[in-house]
Parts: C-alpha cells; structure tokens; sequence
C-alpha cells in the first residue's frame, strides 16, 4: 500500500487520547500501574492495528510469569514500541531521551506513568536517573531500553551503550534480549510517511543474567553476550559494528 501521512496524525490523536486522562489522574493521585498496563495496551494495540502491522512472534517460552526484566532490543522505528507492547504482553515502561519528554502533552503523561527521562549527554547523570529507576516503578513492571541509544537509519545495528547494563547489574534484573525485524518498513527513522500492511517479527531470547558476568571485563562480555543473542535474529547485513 502507498505511504500515508494520516496514519502519523492519528497515532498523534491516539497518543494525546490516553495522555490527557493519566496526567488528571496523576494530579488527583487516582493514577495506578493497572490503569497505566491496561491503557498502554489498548494504545499500542490501536496503533499495530491502524498501521496494519502483522506480528510474528518467537520465544515467549522464555517469559516467566511475574518476574520484571531490563528489556533490551534492537531499535528500527517508532513503531518498535507498540509492537513491543503487544509482542510481550508485560508491564514495560521505557527509557526515553530528554528530548521527547519536552512534547508538551506527552511529558506529563509519561512521567505519570513510570516512563524513565535520560540525559544521553550527560553519562553521569543518565547513569544516576537509570539506578533509581526501579525506587519509582512497581517491582513487576520491566524496563524497556535500546542500547544503541536511538533509532537505526538502515536497520544495521549500531554500537551500544553502556547505560542500561549498568542499571541491569545494579537493579539485579535479568536482560531480556528482543529482536525486531521489519519495523523499518512501516516507518523508517526520520521518516514522517507510514506504510501500512507491514510484517514485523519480533524473536525473544531467553534472560542473560549480568550476575554471570563478573570482572573488570564483565560488562564488555555483557554487552557481546546481548548483542549476539540480538543479531540472532537478524540477517546478516543488519549486525552492524
């Protein structure tokens, strides 16, 4: 099917819907992990369905009911998250940059909601809002982070960053490896048409616990050992450096 701008602006519609409420009740201090679960899924549902994205989902074997990870994936598009949220059917919170909590009607509702702000340039900073990330969340719901830091404009993998391995050693939470394929064709980064009908494939690898990885070289083996379980999924071309 054609590209299509009307898709982004009722993403933006759908988006600015579940935001005005959460930031009400946040105020009014009726605003509950449930009530955020249950929206964020009918949001990402809503988006998948307008976009007409088919998921194709591997590895949800290795999901163990209840337990909260630092969920880590390959980054393509912004429809990563929706597909996500509809892949895994988990309490996920994510770990955005500074610059989209600067969206008026977004910032609210995003705070509200658990959503983590980081500093990406400010390695300290962003460390800090990383590790007290958990203080602030219910103790069941997972962090989403893309450790390359933003999204890929040819889908090849870029060089990650340290950041949430550092949350992920410190947190005592497992990672949880999550492939996605085929995003970028709905809308690629920096794209502002979406094309609707696309595949996306989403692979979960089993948990990697950072506790294995001890050592002054633990966090560099960390690091190789998630992006490998990653590239699995991928095709070759796409590994990056």
């Amino acid at each position: 099917m054609p590209p299509s701008f009307d898709l982004l602006a009722l993403a933006a519609v759908e988006t600015l819907r579940i935001s005005l409420p959460t930031i009400l009740e946040a105020a009014r201090g009726r605003l509950t992990s449930a009530i955020c679960d249950e929206r964020l899924d009918e949001w990402s549902e809503t988006l998948v369905r307008q976009a007409g994205i088919r998921i194709e989902v591997s590895g949800r074997e290795h999901l163990v009911p209840g337990e909260a990870y630092v969920v880590m994936s390959n980054h393509q598009s912004h429809y990563d998250i929706p597909v996500l949220y509809q892949s895994l059917k988990i309490p996920l919170r994510m770990v955005a940059k500074k610059e989209i909590f600067q969206i008026p009607f977004m910032a609210g509702a995003m705070r509200a909601a658990g959503f983590v702000e980081v500093d990406r340039g400010n390695r300290e900073s962003a460390i800090t809002t990383l590790r007290s990330a958990r203080d602030r969340l219910d103790q069941a719901v997972s962090i989403w982070i893309a450790p390359e830091g933003t999204r890929s404009k040819t889908g090849r993998m870029g060089q990650f960053k340290k950041g949430g391995f550092h949350l992920a050693r410190q947190s005592g939470l497992r990672i949880l490896p999550v492939t996605i394929e085929g995003t970028r064709f709905t809308l690629p980064s920096g794209g502002m048409k979406v094309t609707r009908g696309q595949a996306a494939r989403v692979s979960i690898e089993p948990p990697i616990a950072p506790a294995d990885f001890a050592g002054p070289e633990g966090l560099t083996v960390l690091m190789g050992a998630v992006r490998a379980a990653i590239q699995r999924h991928l095709p070759e071309e796409l590994h990056g450096g």
